[in-house]
């Protein structure tokens, strides 16, 4: 897994973006205990891509948003795209035996929504859509279930660590098993979120998710919710993380990763399939993002995948 952090302004904390490797399959298991070594583990941080965290046993301390909680056996946390989690303490994990699964959209099909705040029409996304305003959202999974999520999420990096042949269905069934569980168990917490958490949020991912592919500014985003420019600026901002261009970037970058490893168009017309009509433009910006152009992230992609 390759993270990228970011440094937001003041005393904002830092942000994690996962850019998958070519090939890479956007999916990783890791276990969370005293010791546990990740980005982000030692300073407030929040992430790009969706997350849980899965305690089987009582032990240990969470930190997230302001509130630090003791971890309590069955306890889940649903780390949406934008929640902060807080500094880990040295003796924070000490005793905690957990599991953190982390994932992007890409992972679920390529017709998945690519901006977190359309996935609240997703059924098994939408418990991730609490935008960043209330931390990580804790569930609790009953004691008869508790063995089966310990064995599935085994299972999960067991396919993971030794990627034996079929091992991308295998994770994929893993996963989407795993979320059906965290949708099931969400279903009467967040039974209204989608429609009344965040309103003007919703409407702005659902307005870049209908236009991502023709050519869209912040003014226009800002006329088809009917705010000012300004205000969306701040309010996506403060909410979020990021601002309202760097999301309908976002949202154009995932739909160019699908159609260069899924497609065999020419890149020129990829880029106008996602609203960048301009072909230079769009090889600087994939290349800005990823690390190198689209023709090589297609060719490795190919490379990695057969």
């Amino acid at each position: 897994m390759r993270t990228q952090r970011t440094p937001l302004k003041g005393d904002e904390p830092a942000r994690y973006a996962w850019r998958p490797a070519p090939g890479e399959l956007p999916v990783m298991a890791l276990r969370l205990g005293h010791g546990a070594d990740f980005d982000g583990a030692h300073e407030a941080h929040s992430h790009d891509f969706p997350g849980i965290a899965y305690f089987g046993t009582a032990g240990g301390v969470v930190r997230h948003g302001r509130q630090a909680r003791e971890v309590e056996a069955g306890d889940l946390f649903v780390i949406a795209p934008g929640d902060v989690m807080g500094r880990a303490r040295s003796d924070d994990l000490l005793g905690a035996h957990g599991w953190g699964v982390f994932f992007t959209a890409d992972a679920l099909g390529r017709d998945t929504p690519g901006t977190h705040l359309a996935w609240r029409t997703h059924p098994l996304l939408f418990p991730f859509v609490h935008g960043g305003a209330t931390g990580a959202l804790r569930l609790k999974v009953p004691p008869e279930q508790r063995p089966g999520w310990t064995s599935r999420v085994e299972a999960l990096h067991d396919e993971l660590q030794h990627g034996r042949d079929g091992y991308r269905e295998a994770v994929s069934a893993h996963l989407t098993l795993l979320l059906v569980g965290v949708s099931r168990l969400a279903a009467d917490v967040v039974g209204d979120l989608r429609e009344n958490a965040e309103p003007l949020l919703a409407e702005v991912f659902d307005v870049i998710e209908r236009r991502y592919a023709e050519p869209l500014s912040l003014r226009e985003v800002a006329a088809a919710v009917s705010i000012s420019p300004g205000h969306l600026t701040s309010t996506v901002r403060r909410r979020t993380g990021r601002t309202v261009q760097e999301w309908i970037t976002e949202r154009r970058m995932v739909q160019a990763r699908r159609l260069l490893a899924g497609t065999d168009l020419p890149v020129g017309d990829i880029g106008r399939r996602v609203g960048i009509t301009d072909a230079g433009y769009f090889a600087r910006t994939f290349g800005k993002l990823h690390g190198m152009s689209p023709t090589r992230w297609r060719r490795f992609n190919h490379l990695n995948t057969r």
